[in-house]
């Protein structure tokens, strides 16, 4: 962990931040009124907001439990957010004690709490970053202490990457993240998009354009091509909540309508 004081922490709360906004959808209390009143405007735009939330949270423990299930006991999860039980390490070290995760996230608030995400078991290793994912190598060296390079690491991106646009570099950003990574290797992520509800999505990017906020919507072929030169894993790019329903449990609230966001796990060859 950086060596920050969290009782030193200052956080910007005139600003409204995506982490904190999240937490306000899964009904967290580690945000403030400005998080909650942006949030507001998306939920009357979209009321099923805190599902998308929702789903996405519980993408990451599918994926994460199939990726431990294979054997891998190393992840790296960039954009990791307000702690919410169970994290991913505690899904990773149900199957696999000895499993090591490093977390990466920019926001101060996540450092405030990021005791929670440190709670290890005995065989394994938590461990969090304070850096941002535009800097992919300080994120590669901050994890290289904790993890080993050499070995198959499971890179995490879930509901980051539609707040980085391409000029921005985002593909640049995970190529570089993954080229330090070897062979065996995954790269598990979603990504918001604005094909099934192109209207609503529109003045949702104005909306959080206007508080600071940038959103990058992707098609399902934009959002393919962060994993051109990985072998997806079946079903590929699906539909957040259609991967692998079968590794966990139904979302409250879920329905059998479509969820605008996609998913994918992939390996590297």
């Amino acid at each position: 962990m950086t060596g920050q004081n969290p009782t030193a922490i200052e956080i910007d709360t005139n600003k409204p931040h995506p982490a904190r906004m999240y937490d306000w959808y899964l009904g967290g209390r580690d945000n403030y009124p400005v998080d909650e009143a942006l949030g507001r405007q998306m939920l009357a735009l979209d009321p099923r907001v805190p599902v998308m939330a929702r789903v996405n949270r519980a993408f990451m423990h599918r994926a994460t439990r199939w990726l431990a299930q294979q054997g891998v006991r190393q992840f790296l999860d960039i954009g990791t957010g307000i702690p919410t039980e169970p994290n991913l390490h505690q899904v990773a070290q149900r199957i696999a004690p000895d499993a090591r995760v490093v977390y990466c996230d920019n926001d101060p608030i996540v450092l405030a709490h990021a005791s929670a995400l440190l709670r290890s078991t005995p065989e394994g290793v938590t461990e969090y970053l304070q850096a941002d994912v535009r800097d992919p190598d300080a994120i590669i060296e901050g994890a290289r202490r904790i993890l080993d390079l050499d070995r198959p690491v499971a890179l995490s991106l879930v509901a980051l990457l539609h707040f980085i646009p391409d000029e921005d570099g985002a593909h640049a950003l995970v190529s570089r993240l993954l080229s330090a990574l070897p062979s065996g290797s995954y790269l598990m992520m979603t990504h918001a998009t604005a094909d099934f509800t192109p209207e609503e999505s529109a003045a949702a990017v104005e909306k959080l354009k206007a508080a600071g906020v940038t959103l990058a919507l992707r098609s399902r072929e934009e959002f393919a091509r962060f994993f051109t030169g990985l072998d997806l894993v079946d079903p590929g790019v699906e539909i957040v909540h259609k991967w692998h329903p079968d590794l966990g449990e139904p979302v409250p609230g879920q329905d059998d309508g479509v969820i605008p966001g996609y998913g994918a796990v992939a390996r590297k060859p």
